[in-house]
């Protein structure tokens, strides 16, 4: 995109997000529910699409503009974020890396506009961290395919028009390689979406398990035709590997938001007479909030870049995942600590971002995934033993 274009989206989104977004946080926490008419104006604004090619109709945006973008959408609860992230992450991407021409021109145009919700169902109850191991399976009938098994924690599951499922289609394949992607859209008999999860924060982004039972599609579903038979895996990797670099942006913006609500508090509240903001040991705080915050920005950009070029497509998203979400924990158990008693209570931004920061160390791989990805990166056969 055009560098006079680009700025002129960043501060559309920056308005957006601090000017509406920002003062209905409270409420979509309580009801955990984003209002439609935030959801209209982020359709307009082509949030649904920023990341999928113009052609199909999004913006286009390079991974280094992505995270540029990221960051001011993180500076708000994280459910903005969720509401479009698996039409232009997991989901959309799916479809770019894999998908048949006909397919991505059926569906990516509707994708990027948001009329269409992509859910990116691979999770599963016994197969979250090493997806390898999932046991969803497919088998074709004629010419339709008959998909069983269960997936959990998907997002958007109560609002998808449509699912990107993993399942496996050659048991006798090893684990990576017998995986297939089939496009199945909501409503289709025998699929089943369970009530929302209540989860600990990130109130407002919903997730269910789905439940497939003699589901079936017709062979067109095949994300990639039969030049995709077998290589869903592959496909899901490479999708998480571009999330990774996302969120972590995204968490870089919540860094943000958090030390500006620490640095307001502090120098506002007063103890014994005197803002706390004079009192070295919450200077210290904030001090390293900030230390965190910055180092966090300037890894999610370096790695970023090299995504874009392809230099590092594996080792720079687990590195800048890992350090991000472990650093903005860090950040808001910092901010919570500033803020005293205050940051305890139920409506005081910092508590709700606390909550909300929980699950950053889990999602998009464990800290301990990726821990075991880089190592083993490195490493190479040593790590085997």
């Amino acid at each position: 995109m055009d560098a006079a274009d680009f700025s002129a989206v960043l501060s559309e989104v920056r308005r957006f997000v601090r000017e509406r977004v920002v003062p209905l946080e409270a409420e979509i926490d309580e009801k955990d529910e984003m209002p439609a008419d935030i959801r209209e104006a982020a359709k307009k604004m082509g949030l649904f699409g920023f990341a999928l090619p113009e052609e199909y109709g999004g913006l286009g945006l390079s991974m280094l503009e992505e995270a540029q973008l990221m960051f001011e959408l993180g500076y708000t609860t994280p459910s903005l974020r969720s509401m479009f992230g698996t039409n232009n992450g997991i989901a959309g991407h799916v479809l770019m890396v894999g998908g048949t021409e006909e397919q991505k021109a059926h569906w990516l145009p509707r994708v990027a506009s948001g009329d269409v919700l992509a859910s990116f169902a691979l999770t599963e109850p016994e197969a979250g961290s090493d997806p390898s191991t999932l046991t969803t399976k497919a088998h074709l009938d004629g010419d339709e395919w008959v998909i069983n098994g269960a997936k959990r924690y998907i997002t958007n599951a109560p609002l998808a028009d449509v699912f990107m499922v993993f399942a496996r289609t050659d048991p006798d394949a090893p684990r990576t390689r017998g995986i297939s992607t089939f496009l199945v859209p909501a409503g289709t008999p025998g699929l089943t979406v369970a009530p929302k999860d209540h989860k600990m924060g990130q109130f407002g982004a919903w997730t269910a398990d789905v439940f497939f039972d003699d589901v079936r599609v017709p062979a067109s579903a095949l994300v990639g035709g039969d030049a995709g038979l077998n290589r869903g895996f592959g496909t899901a990797m490479g999708c998480i590997a571009h999330g990774r670099v996302h969120i972590s942006a995204l968490m870089v913006g919540m860094a943000e938001r958090l030390v500006d609500e620490s640095v307001a508090y502090a120098s506002a509240r007063k103890q014994s007479g005197k803002l706390i903001g004079s009192f070295q040991l919450v200077q210290g705080l904030i001090a390293d909030a900030q230390t965190d915050y910055y180092a966090g920005r300037a890894t999610v950009l370096e790695a970023a870049r090299a995504f874009d070029a392809g230099t590092d497509t594996k080792i720079g998203p687990s590195c800048t995942k890992y350090f991000a979400s472990e650093m903005v924990w860090r950040v808001a158990d910092r901010a919570v600590q500033v803020h005293g008693g205050a940051g305890y209570m139920r409506g005081v931004a910092v508590e709700r971002f606390y909550r909300d920061a929980r699950l950053f160390r889990i999602y998009e791989g464990t800290s301990q995934i990726q821990q075991v990805i880089i190592a083993k990166a490195l490493l190479g056969e040593a790590a085997r033993g």
